[in-house]
């Protein structure tokens, strides 16, 4: 079966990664501009679904299953590509300054716990004897050791390559517009002057979802762009062994030294600049927490549009009526984390797999074509 994968960031190279281990010899890739360089290349790389929900719901326990798929995934791409995608599995650490925040903790520990996500109460003392540069401030702190971290931009190099090493087509700086149909079957793809056909058509275009037209209509799916921005500084990773959250940011260290300061949450559209506030609340957050970095120079900053739809939850299946289609998008937050787990979910539904019930809720039926909602 030919196979077109829409979407050449962390999401889509996985997909087309698990169809080409299931046998699937005829996959293309097609990306609106360079492999791998939107939201997938501006992300931290968080794999924390503890330190990120409050609910033991549908959403936490596939971000949980996907964060246990992590270990074999790397030491697969290591073996296949020979990049080490740098799993850091120190942990996160959630901090308070103020005794409303340290109430707001207690209260995130008191439903967690009692719903058996994986979390720890730490005193502010047992946080600096964990982590010795954290501010002296700190009231207390949440530890949540099965949150974990990789390179994202590691990860896409090895998705990359594995590609290429496997005969996977990439084609980049092609804009699909519109899905090809006959009746009710997509038959392949239009980008301007350009037709790209196949059998089977996932989509997997993150923030420009909504744009693309089904045959003449609009597609029946709402996912908006959020943009995301942060900053880096070099050689201060050493001030922090793991990843450390606080209710204005977070702290990311990489192997390379860099420590990354992230991230806004803005409405704009498809506006992707920097700007200098971003930077300058991003700089007074990560200081807050790691008082060390006062005075050191920001190394770096970028942006990324993060896909959102209305409800926060990924939009991930085929929509009722059409043939020849799997969406996967709408990872909002959460794209480097629930990449494993989409891509063996889209790899099932395209060998006409059911997907269990907990999958069922990230179905694309959900929404209307009029649904639409700003991020929260």
């Amino acid at each position: 079966m030919s196979v077109l994968v829409i979407g050449a960031g962390v999401i889509g190279l996985c997909i087309a990664r698990a169809l080409h281990r299931r046998g699937y010899g005829e996959i293309t890739v097609v990306e609106r501009g360079l492999i791998g360089r939107e939201a997938s290349w501006a992300a931290a790389g968080m794999l924390a679904p503890g330190a990120e929900t409050l609910a033991a719901d549908e959403h936490y326990r596939f971000c949980a299953a996907s964060n246990q798929l992590y270990t074999p995934f790397a030491e697969e791409l290591l073996d296949d590509t020979g990049v080490d995608i740098e799993l850091n599995n120190h942990g996160t650490m959630f901090v308070a300054f103020t005794e409303e925040e340290t109430a707001a903790l207690d209260g995130r520990y008191d439903a967690q716990s009692k719903i058996g996500i994986s979390v720890e109460r730490v005193s502010a003392a047992e946080a600096r004897r964990a982590e010795p540069n954290l501010s002296s401030n700190i009231a207390g702190a949440l530890y949540f050791p099965d949150d974990r971290q990789v390179e994202n931009r590691k990860l896409l190099k090895a998705l990359e390559l594995y590609a290429r090493k496997n005969g996977i087509s990439i084609v980049e700086y092609v804009e699909v517009t519109q899905l090809a149909m006959n009746g009710n079957q997509i038959v392949g793809v239009i980008a301007g002057d350009r037709t790209f056909r196949a059998e089977l058509t996932i989509l997997a275009t993150g923030a420009w979802t909504s744009l693309i037209k089904i045959g003449s209509e609009r597609m029946p799916i709402v996912v908006i762009p959020i943009r995301g921005q942060m900053i880096a500084f070099d050689g201060a990773a050493h001030l922090t062994r793991r990843v450390i959250y606080s209710s204005r940011g977070y702290l990311v260290p990489r192997r390379d030294g860099r420590l990354l300061a992230g991230a806004t949450v803005e409405d704009v559209g498809f506006e992707d600049e920097v700007t200098v506030d971003a930077l300058d609340s991003q700089r007074i957050a990560a200081e807050e927490i790691l008082p060390g970095l006062k005075g050191q120079a920001v190394s770096d900053q970028w942006s990324g549009l993060r896909p959102y739809a209305p409800d926060s939850l990924p939009v991930i299946g085929r929509i009722d009526g059409i043939d020849g289609l799997i969406v996967a998008t709408a990872h909002y937050r959460n794209g480097i984390l629930l990449a494993p787990i989409t891509a063996e979910v889209v790899a099932e539904i395209a060998a006409g797999g059911t997907p269990d019930l907990s999958v069922r809720a990230f179905s694309p039926d959900r929404f209307s074509t009029t649904t639409r909602s700003a991020a929260k």
